[in-house]
């Protein structure tokens, strides 16, 4: 009996060590700004380094393709939680075929920029950047607002506050902590999340047109998930969902095609 507490005792310590280090080392399992999965991709699009201010301390490296902001429609892309402005060259270089301008900034902590990633952080580093775009006279009726990934959250949250032009969402999840029950099933993950993404209950309060894209094969964000937002979103809104496309989906012609549509319609 005394080995048999022994044990139980050893196991519940080496648990809760567990736990307050899920706790406290949350953000460097959710928030990747070191990964780099750069593939010395061609850059086919001509295109201005910026940087856009959020606070006295925080700006962030962006690059802007502007071929008319008076006269054409702004896509401003917010990435997901790796890599750095390199790493969505091939995306860009796709997007540039279209007939609109667009902004990409990295969230603070990634491509070098100052501050730290957090929910709160990203929110208002993507209000920033549409503050920058309303100062260059880029009204939001003018403005697609394009989440990537843990991008989509962002999306999400400042579309429920302004009307935007229409929303489009790659691979986005449910809320941060549907996703990590996934990853961590054993930890009470509801009790110690810190940045939660809450995107299912705030898609039914948008009325913006939205495109949703995911990949039947993603193995980070389930397709589950893309459906489940998809179902709960207002109309109008239109999917994109492919058989073969795992997480970062391919920038085919048929994609490419998929986005030109729902964005030539409003």
């Amino acid at each position: 009996m005394k080995y048999l507490y022994l044990t139980l005792s050893s196991v519940l310590i080496a648990y809760l060590v567990l736990v307050i280090f899920i706790y406290f080392y949350q953000r460097n399992l959710l928030y990747h700004p070191s990964e780099n999965n750069y593939q010395n991709d061609e850059i086919k699009f001509n295109y201005d380094e910026i940087f856009i201010k959020v606070d006295d301390e925080i700006k962030l490296k962006s690059w802007v393709i502007d071929k008319n902001f008076k006269k054409l429609k702004t896509l401003v892309l917010l990435h997901g939680n790796a890599g750095n402005l390199s790493n969505r060259i091939y995306k860009l270089n796709e997007l540039n075929k279209l007939d609109i301008n667009i902004l990409l900034i990295s969230w603070r902590g990634f491509s070098g920029n100052k501050g730290s990633p957090t929910e709160k952080n990203l929110y208002e580093d993507a209000e920033a950047a549409i503050r920058w775009l309303n100062k260059k006279q880029v009204e939001n009726n003018q403005i697609i607002l394009y989440g990537e990934s843990l991008g989509s959250g962002v999306v999400l949250e400042i579309a429920k506050k302004n009307n935007f032009n229409s929303i489009i969402l790659e691979s986005p999840f449910t809320s941060i902590e549907n996703s990590a029950k996934i990853y961590y099933p054993y930890l009470p993950v509801k009790l110690l999340l810190k940045d939660r993404y809450d995107s299912i209950n705030k898609i039914e309060k948008i009325n913006t047109p939205i495109l949703i894209m995911h990949g039947k094969k993603d193995d980070i964000i389930p397709f589950s998930m893309g459906e489940e937002l998809f179902e709960k979103a207002n109309e109008p809104k239109y999917s994109y969902f492919t058989s073969d496309d795992v997480h970062m989906m391919e920038f085919n012609d048929q994609l490419i095609n998929s986005i030109k549509n729902f964005i030539e319609k409003y």
